[in-house]
């Protein structure tokens, strides 16, 4: 067992002493798919084809890595479908490369393609963004824009075809990104996003927690965080750190991510709060 896992085990213990157990994940509800207003139909254009060999859907369905992401997918649907659905999930990192844009884009991915649910995937990453990189396009507007601007939301959302999935890109870097999305009108943007799409899940991927504060400013505004550690780069202290920085937030779970194959059967472990 390594020092993450350890670390871990440790957070669950702490959290277990404190009333808050870890979930475990259980599979979804057969044929209990969640109501969709005809409002939220997506008209059908054509699928975009991203090339980037890390995403789910250019990867072998049957390996492991696109197994833990419908491991991942079930616990999603079982921690946010119990009474009021909760539809708003950030997804960040302790630190910078552990993987957290592409754990939030097969994560869309799964979802949108295999539940037949409406994804609609939010890049809020404004000092470094890269989920168009990842599907290949080129917008001129985005999230940037809608905070900036009072650019229409609707005219920001870019319709990949893939599945169900809608995504608002970031629309470019931001000189004071903190401030952005700590300001009044990111709040009404989750909340019309929240309300207007209330049945559609909404994902957010942000910054890395420890070295800004835009993850920080998000979760508040969200249902729950998702946190990605990348084993031989974090640090129990980075764990505990993070954690500690989420401690007044819902803490879904820790994405592992990276796992060394020589001794653990994917690259991806999850482990729930």
């Amino acid at each position: 067992m390594s020092r993450i896992e350890k670390a871990i085990e440790k957070a669950n213990k702490m959290r277990q002493q404190t009333g808050n157990k870890p979930t475990v994940a259980v599979a979804p509800r057969a044929e209990t798919p969640v109501r969709r207003s005809s409002s939220d139909e997506i008209p059908q254009v054509p699928a975009l084809k991203p090339d980037n060999p890390s995403l789910i859907i250019n990867r072998d369905p049957t390996e492991g890595a696109a197994e833990e992401y419908r491991k991942l997918k079930s616990v999603i649907l079982e921690m946010t479908q119990q009474g009021t659905f909760e539809n708003t999930l950030l997804v960040t990192s302790d630190l910078p490369a552990a993987g957290k844009t592409l754990t939030s884009l097969n994560l869309a991915l799964t979802l949108a393609r295999e539940y037949d649910h409406t994804v609609l995937l939010v890049d809020a990453d404004l000092r470094k963004p890269s989920v168009h990189r990842y599907l290949g396009i080129s917008p001129e507007k985005g999230l940037l824009q809608c905070l900036t601007e009072d650019y229409p939301l609707e005219k920001a959302l870019v319709r990949t075809g893939i599945g169900k999935l809608v995504v608002l890109p970031a629309g470019g870097v931001a000189e004071d990104p903190a401030e952005l999305l700590a300001s009044h009108r990111m709040r009404e943007l989750v909340a019309e996003l929240k309300s207007r799409y209330a049945d559609r899940y909404v994902i957010f991927d942000t910054t890395p927690l420890l070295p800004f504060a835009e993850a920080s400013l998000l979760a508040s505004l969200v249902d729950g965080v998702l946190m990605v550690v990348r084993e031989r780069q974090t640090r129990t202290s980075h764990l505990e750190e993070a954690l500690e920085l989420l401690k007044a937030h819902k803490l879904l779970g820790i994405v592992y991510n990276d796992a060394d194959m020589s001794q653990k059967m994917s690259h991806y472990k999850y482990y729930g709060y």
